[in-house]
């Protein structure tokens, strides 16, 4: 989102991937910028976990399943029942430090955020437990609206952020930053009293603001939130719990951060997808599309749903799209029991409408493609895609209006 030293602001569609990293990742950011954490190291075993706790040498630690996914504290595990991503423990306690673990540990954690399959739980972050004095809220991200990047934030943290915001809308703050000139030192002051913390931490809280904001510019960041951000003894302040964001455009400039990406935590489609340029997202309904454009591919939806029909998935194939890629998306299409049916919308301008019609007739072919296909083009060589259409043999509904071929699809998909 973030584009050049002055101003750098990439306005994506609305199914746009970024990547998200997990908590002790984000830590190591933290660091790299001088923002108080509480210590701690990520455990691969219940034995690492142990040992982790007994180095820290503190009286109670908190074990933290990593899994991208909010709520973990008030989530359960699928496979091993436990109630709570989030448990403390006495660091002395081996026997229950290596049980919590080893039930977190390869399995699936549901939260209110991951969906009834829950997320994979790939590592436990062992932390030392802090004395917090007060829990505060503090987000930025990007306003559409503005087009600038917004500091939101609460002086009731630690909780649920919508249920203040439902509850007590007065106690959220936003404080939106002009890009061109940054986040000054009176505005910067300004968030830090709207944080509730005591006077006498106002300048450490100003500063920890503005090194959070130079991570989401210098990082290209699309989400950074800190819940709770913690006042502690001796009028110190402390980031205890941190959820990044980053642009998925950026990722050629920011090969430390993607280094960090966790296939553990994506669908497996999803990823399989971006090795050949697609843009996948699964849905909910049963209507397979291929489109190439992502504002094509909503509109596409649109329709669909006007006509009473509900989208399985959205798939951009771009304009570099080929009959490999083609056949690609149609693999990744039916891999969903739930298709009855495929709707091919391409504007041919980039990408040719023969090449589509060969890759759709030849995925049709080799995939023994059972549901049936409705094909709208237009475009660039037009009129060889429907000739190799016409003479595949395949049957595939061909259309050139978009309206009409919507209907049709959402037709034979309740047929």
């Amino acid at each position: 989102m973030l584009r050049n030293s002055t101003v750098r602001l990439n306005f994506g569609s609305i199914f746009k991937r970024n990547l998200s990293i997990h908590e002790y990742r984000s830590t190591q950011l933290l660091n790299n910028y001088e923002i108080p954490h509480p210590r701690g190291s990520i455990a691969f075993s219940p034995n690492e976990a142990t040992t982790i706790a007994h180095d820290l040498n503190v009286g109670t630690i908190v074990l933290k399943a990593q899994a991208l996914t909010g709520g973990r504290g008030k989530g359960h595990f699928l496979e091993s029942s436990l109630q709570g991503g989030v448990k403390m423990v006495k660091s002395t306690d081996i026997k229950e430090i290596e049980s919590l673990t080893s039930k977190m540990l390869g399995n699936h954690l549901i939260t209110k955020q991951s969906g009834p399959k829950g997320k994979f739980v790939s590592g436990v972050f062992v932390v030392e437990k802090i004395d917090s004095l007060k829990e505060s809220y503090l987000s930025i991200i990007l306003d559409r609206s503005t087009r600038t990047p917004v500091i939101v934030c609460s002086s009731e943290g630690g909780v649920n952020i919508e249920e203040t915001a439902a509850k007590n809308p007065k106690a959220i703050k936003k404080f939106h930053v002009d890009p061109t000139k940054g986040l000054t030192d009176i505005q910067a002051n300004k968030i830090a009293k709207a944080l509730g913390f005591s006077e006498g931490t106002t300048e450490e809280t100003a500063n920890t603001v503005k090194k959070l904001y130079k991570i989401f510019m210098e990082r290209d960041a699309t989400q950074i939130e800190i819940n709770p951000l913690s006042e502690i003894p001796n009028n110190h302040i402390m980031c205890m719990d941190a959820k990044f964001g980053f642009d998925d455009n950026a990722s050629f400039r920011q090969e430390e951060i993607f280094s960090w990406r966790d296939l553990t935590q994506e669908d497996p489609d999803e990823v399989k997808a971006k090795k050949y340029d697609l843009n996948f997202v699964k849905l909910q309904g049963n209507i397979g599309c291929l489109v190439n454009g992502a504002g094509l591919a909503m509109a596409t939806m649109d329709v669909i749903k006007l006509n009473g029909g509900d989208p399985a998935n959205f798939l951009d194939c771009g304009g570099g799209a080929t009959p490999e890629t083609i056949k690609k998306a149609f693999e990744l299409i039916l891999s969903n029991e739930k298709v009855d049916a495929i709707f091919v919308n391409i504007f041919g301008g980039i990408v040719r409408c023969d090449h589509v019609a060969l890759g759709l007739v030849n995925a049709a072919k080799e995939l023994g493609v059972k549901v049936p296909i409705v094909a709208r083009l237009q475009g660039t060589n037009l009129a060889e895609g429907k000739e190799i259409i016409a003479k595949s043999g395949i049957h595939i509904h061909s259309f050139a209006e978009l309206d009409p071929a919507a209907k049709k699809v959402v037709e034979l998909a309740h047929a």
